[in-house]
């Protein structure tokens, strides 16, 4: 039983691992995304390839992106949850970070005392 928890628990610091990687590879994307009046960005959206104007998706990115660089004011019009999302993508960052180093403690001890 011991084994299989252990292994479990590898698998899930994998996961978080790849989990951390993404989030702040898009963070550091977004960061160097941002163009101060640029409207001719690369884009894969279907809604903007389509013609429309306005993405709600697009426009977190660009807010997120906006806020990266200092630009809070700007990043409320491209999208008003820029902030919220900003937030919530760093506490998440937060907690694998502290997952991770409470795992790795655990495992540490565990090793010492077999």
């Amino acid at each position: 039983m011991k084994e299989a928890l252990k292994n479990f628990l590898i698998g899930i610091s994998k996961y978080f691992s790849f989990e951390l990687s993404i989030w702040i590879g898009s963070l550091i994307f977004l960061f160097f995304s941002y163009h101060i009046n640029s409207t001719d960005h690369f884009t894969i959206c279907p809604l903007s390839i389509s013609g429309i104007k306005y993405c709600p998706g697009c426009g977190l990115g660009k807010s997120i992106s906006a806020i990266l660089n200092g630009q809070i004011l700007q990043s409320f019009n491209y999208h008003y949850l820029g902030v919220p999302a900003i937030i919530i993508i760093l506490i998440r960052i937060k907690s694998l970070i502290s997952f991770k180093a409470n795992l790795r403690k655990n495992n540490l001890k565990g090793e010492n005392h077999e």
